[in-house]
């Protein structure tokens, strides 16, 4: 068996990864790269292998830099199985067309610019068709559920508890009369593991132990409804957003609050098809609301149409606007920042992560004047980041769930993915330190014989 690093590798996005064994070759996840935007464009068009010689691909999660390539991938000529859980293929469908419209729609404006300018016009890095064919190459698994991925290598998805859908990849393989067992982001307490791929996103930070985030979020909506601004809240359409609603729910917010993401309201209607997904709490909310729908009430909007979303430019009354990208890479979010984060009565309040180079990660570092669409707008508004929503466990649970690979006494090599390499370098040492075995942090196009 090989592995072969070529996404998400010192970095937290564009989750790739290649084994080969047997003479297959089976692809873990096809995410797009965000960073530069011009690095990122090539990237993610420019696949470092043949596609057309993938056999299959197996997709831990929805989340766009996880999935958010495939398209390209069929484009390039894959043709095998895309394997994944219903949960995630109904979110794909929903997540990888809006990719598509964005792209469309984002070179659009960008290219009327470049045309006054005489520059050369940029194309999508795929279309919606693209997209269409790719999801016809969607095979659903449930979770527990042994299949053969490819001649030679049986694989299982298990719940990984991130969001609806997401599953821990175990992989085994038996190439000439040798066994090995490999296991991408998950169930890492499984006995007889060789070999392990963990995420090291905050390998070399805490959440912090008060951090309330539910109170912070209180705090906010009660400042903002105070100053008679606008509180953006740039959020990812899948999992960031419908907790957030959830937590408003709770709140019961005096405060008008809309969701303008299109993608976001379909992604809504598919947790509310998925039940079997749902944790124990969320199942408890469902049953106990009294409309037994935790993701609505009534200051609640979702907006769909462009002409809704430009309405709120001009809205006079303080408002909660959840937006996507929760990067600030696009979507309607960079509207509203436009718009609204000019003035001193605004806030973006920050819930996700964000990566290096992302226009999320510049504001938060202060930055100012920021780009946003090739024009420089200077933001007045407060900045905040709400501790306590990440779906990522911190150092500490990174360090507990390798200790418990560990325990199972036959893993031979590990690899740290899914992290900048301040964090991944952080989480080795302490890994080290609690006598994890061989612990490697690849490179971009690292390639290993196991």
């Amino acid at each position: 068996m090989r592995i072969e690093f070529w996404g998400a590798a010192r970095t937290v996005t564009g989750s790739m990864h290649l084994v080969q064994v047997g003479g297959r070759r089976v692809l873990l996840d096809c995410g797009l790269y965000q960073g530069r935007r011009k690095e990122a464009f090539e990237r993610n068009r420019a696949f470092p292998f043949d596609a057309s010689e993938i056999d299959a691909v197996l997709l831990s999660h929805a989340h766009i830099d996880h999935s958010g390539n495939l398209p390209s991938l069929h484009k390039a000529g894959f043709r095998g199985c895309v394997y994944a859980t219903s949960a995630t293929r109904d979110l794909c469908a929903y997540m990888l067309v809006d990719s598509a419209h964005l792209q469309e729609n984002d070179v659009r404006y960008v290219n009327r610019r470049r045309r006054k300018r005489g520059q050369t016009p940029f194309e999508p890095l795929y279309t919606k068709g693209d997209v269409v064919e790719i999801l016809k190459q969607f095979h659903c698994v449930d979770y527990d559920h042994p299949f053969e991925a490819v001649p030679g290598v049986k694989a299982m998805f298990r719940d990984a508890g991130h969001i609806l859908g997401s599953a821990s990849i175990v992989l085994e393989a038996d190439e000439k009369g040798r066994r090995s067992r490999l296991v991408f982001s998950g169930d890492i307490g499984r006995r007889g593991l060789d070999y392990v791929i963990m995420e090291s996103t905050y390998g070399n930070r805490f959440h912090e132990a008060d951090a309330n985030p539910k109170e912070a979020l209180r705090e906010a909506v009660g400042a903002i409804a105070q100053a008679g601004g606008k509180l953006m809240i740039p959020a990812f359409a899948v999992g960031r957003t419908q907790e957030i609603v959830y937590r408003l729910n709770q709140l019961v917010p005096r405060i008008d609050v809309f969701v303008d993401s299109p993608l976001a309201v379909n992604v809504t209607d598919v947790f509310r098809l998925h039940p079997e997904c749902y944790d124990r709490q969320y199942a408890l909310a469902v049953l106990n609301e009294e409309d037994r729908d935790p993701l609505g009430f009534e200051c609640l909007q979702y907006v769909r149409s462009v002409d809704e979303s430009k309405r709120l430019n001009r809205l006079k009354t303080p408002a909660v606007i959840i937006a996507a990208s929760g990067m600030c890479e696009g979507g309607r979010i960079l509207h509203h920042l436009k718009n609204h984060a000019i003035h001193g009565n605004s806030m973006i309040l920050f819930v996700s992560f964000q990566a290096e180079h992302t226009l999320g990660r510049k504001i938060l570092r202060g930055k100012n004047p920021v780009s946003i669409y090739g024009d420089e707008y200077e933001l007045h508004a407060q900045i905040k980041q709400a501790e306590g929503y990440s779906a990522h466990a911190d150092r500490a649970g990174l360090l507990r769930w390798a200790g418990r690979t560990q325990d199972a006494g036959n893993v031979k090599h590990l690899f740290l993915v899914h992290g900048e390499v301040e964090s991944a370098e952080a989480l080795a040492d302490g890994l080290k330190e609690q006598g994890a075995p061989k612990v490697e942090i690849p490179e971009r196009g690292a390639s290993y014989e196991l």
